[in-house]
């Protein structure tokens, strides 16, 4: 009897275990599951507050271990140039990024938040980090494959910092260089656009042939989720007026400014974010038929949809009035996350009460809910949760910079040289007695890199970031006995009274971002027109325009012996250099039409009465010194 005892209870004691061991296993902490699988037992588990929780994205100032606990939330962001601190390094990054998910999985399901990021040309809010020429130069370069390899790059220095997640690229079509986003565009043409988007698969690696259409993918730590911005049509508003209404039929929409999407999906694309612009009068945050009919029933995208930067808020005007049928409108829709990012609680409440009032069904959160977990394991952050510093190397890395170099100088569009071919200007002798550079961005990093750098603006001088500038870019290039002198704004007489062999004269625009770069004028600001006139008309000078668009330059066109469209080549401005001198040739396409007035706008190539001062596609092309010597 005793020996039947002490098996029956070891039998009781096994099977007690058993239960246990049963109960502690969770399917969705599985990875040897199906994505699928998983995605259903967790959700099982979620009540309506921990779903609403992964829906929000909130801004890392009002971030906390604490918050990210109580609330559920599911996403954190840096909003543009918000930062740990300034000149913050890597480590700082990592650290403040791995406080909020500890945050994140101290909750009772342990579900990981992920962090986003601008990383639009380059990582462009990290102190030393690459600073690559801005997509409009990336277009001109016409080289899908170097745009891959600087998204593979940048994926590098993000996941360096300790994020995995960034919302870049945009696939905007730019019909109207009046908008402020311009820079932010590749190209007017949608063909162009379309062969960038391998920065997709630069930034998530490359989707293997055999994926489902739609399917979000990620190819490993080393990379980081893309997100094609901003659904759609921002880049054919009215006067190029940003956040405004873009007047086309359907036929138009889809085939000018839907094709990079179509690319973007078919690379794996792993989220997309709404633009605050209409489409015929109609809000994209909450056009159900675009969203959720076209994009995710037609198009089959299996990712999440993500609102811009208080993109409910910004549905109405005033701004954040009657949001709680803002937040109606837009879920409905088929938004999936939403950037709150502050009144992350007014959300939470606003939505729950739509949902207990069954104003939103269940379903809709659910599809919601469901999306951003698929993206979150296929980014295999709950096997992966937290970052460490084996890639901190990476932020500024010199291999990093010599690929920014390569792309400012095939970027470079040569647009004059000399008054003939017969007597060119370029390539300028390295060797002569005195040149001057002068201008006002001839030696200025930040206005040389434009907006959306360090600065959500931009930012003026060289303190803020590390790189090299125009000036010391010639400094470099030329002979050590020949004299390089530097003048910013250079006068006719200080022009006259020296022996310049030439001048460099580099002039643009100021840095700005979204709204605030809205122009109807197109101008270059002073003192730029005056230093051209004033040096231009005195020696033989080169032209550097840095400016994110087509700017007025028709005046002055006749005085000017060599101009030069370099855009906004961020902080290696060797590259300039390299073309002027002839180390490279210049190689670069416009990949926008250049007008003669701001009244022939919007123009674009295939219209009526196209009549540009330099059309689209138009670049002179030099070969280099060692070519030209060999041949």
């Amino acid at each position: 009897m005793a020996k039947i005892g002490i098996f029956v209870i070891g039998l009781l004691l096994l099977c007690n275990l058993e239960t246990l061991a049963k109960a502690g296993y969770m399917v969705y902490k599985d990875p040897k599951k199906p994505i699928r699988t998983r995605i259903k037992d967790l959700m099982r588990r979620m009540t309506l507050e921990e779903k609403i929780g992964q829906m929000m994205q909130i801004e890392r100032k009002v971030a906390s271990v604490e918050v990210m606990k109580k609330y559920f939330i599911g996403s954190v962001l840096s909003e543009g140039g918000s930062a740990p601190a300034q000149y913050a390094s890597a480590e700082t990054w990592i650290n403040m990024v791995n406080d909020f998910q500890k945050g994140a999985l101290s909750t009772r399901l342990g579900i990981p938040m992920i962090y986003g990021i601008d990383a639009v040309h380059g990582h462009n809010q990290v102190y030393k980090a690459t600073i690559f020429p801005h997509n409009i130069g990336l277009g001109a370069t016409r080289d899908p494959e170097l745009v891959k390899r600087i998204g593979s790059a940048t994926a590098l220095e993000v996941r360096a910092t300790g994020i995995p997640y960034v919302f870049a690229p945009c696939v905007a079509v730019c019909r109207d260089p009046r908008w402020g986003r311009c820079y932010e565009s590749y190209s007017e043409d949608p063909k162009v656009v379309q062969a960038m988007t391998e920065i997709v698969s630069g930034l998530q690696g490359d989707i293997p042939v055999d994926t489902p259409k739609g399917i979000p993918f990620i190819g490993g730590k080393e990379k980081v989720a893309a997100c094609a911005k901003h659904f759609v049509g921002d880049g054919g508003t009215t006067n190029g007026t940003d956040e405004s209404n873009t007047v086309i039929n359907m036929d138009g929409l889809l085939r000018i400014h839907m094709p990079g999407y179509y690319s973007s999906i078919a690379k794996g694309v792993v989220t997309i974010m709404l633009s605050y612009s209409s489409w015929n009068g109609v809000k994209m945050h909450a056009n159900y038929e675009l969203v959720t009919g076209f994009l995710k029933n037609t198009l089959r995208f299996k990712g999440f949809v993500i609102t811009d930067f208080e993109g409910l808020e910004r549905m109405t005007t005033p701004y954040h009035a009657n949001y709680s049928h803002s937040i109606e409108a837009g879920i409905s829709a088929g938004i999936d996350m939403v950037m709150v990012p502050w009144n992350y609680t007014e959300f939470l409440d606003d939505l729950t009460l739509l949902v207990n009032r069954k104003i939103i069904p269940m379903t809709r959160i659910d599809d919601a809910v469901e999306r951003i977990l698929r993206v979150k394991f296929v980014m295999d952050l709950f096997e992966n949760p937290f970052a460490d510093c084996s890639l901190v190397e990476y932020v500024g890395k010199q291999e990093h910079r010599e690929l920014a170099r390569e792309a400012v100088r095939k970027s470079a569009v040569l647009l004059k040289n000399g008054e003939s071919a017969d007597e060119p200007l370029l390539p300028l002798p390295k060797r002569t007695s005195k040149i001057l550079v002068t201008g006002s961005h001839a030696d200025n990093l930040g206005y040389q890199c434009g907006g959306w750098t360090i600065q959500w603006q931009g930012f003026s001088g060289n303190n803020l970031t590390t790189g090299t500038t125009i000036l010391k870019a010639v400094s470099n290039a030329v002979d050590p006995k020949t004299e390089v002198i530097y003048k910013k704004n250079a006068d006719a007489d200080f022009v006259k009274s020296n022996n310049f062999s030439y001048s460099i004269v580099v002039v643009g625009e100021h840095p700005y971002a979204e709204t605030d770069g809205d122009s109807m004028n197109l101008t270059i600001p002073e003192p730029g027109p005056s230093t051209i006139k004033n040096v231009c008309g005195s020696v033989k000078c080169a032209v550097i325009i840095v400016s994110g668009r087509p700017v007025v330059i028709e005046p002055y066109l006749a005085i000017i012996d060599a101009l030069v469209a370099a855009w906004l080549p961020g902080t290696e401005g060797q590259g300039v250099a390299d073309v002027l001198y002839g180390d490279y040739g210049f190689t670069g396409k416009l990949p926008r039409t250049w007008f003669k007035t701001v009244d022939q706008l919007p123009m674009n190539f295939g219209d009526p009465y196209y009549d540009p001062l330099f059309p689209f596609g138009f670049g002179l092309t030099t070969e280099p010194i060692k070519a030209i010597y060999s041949s």
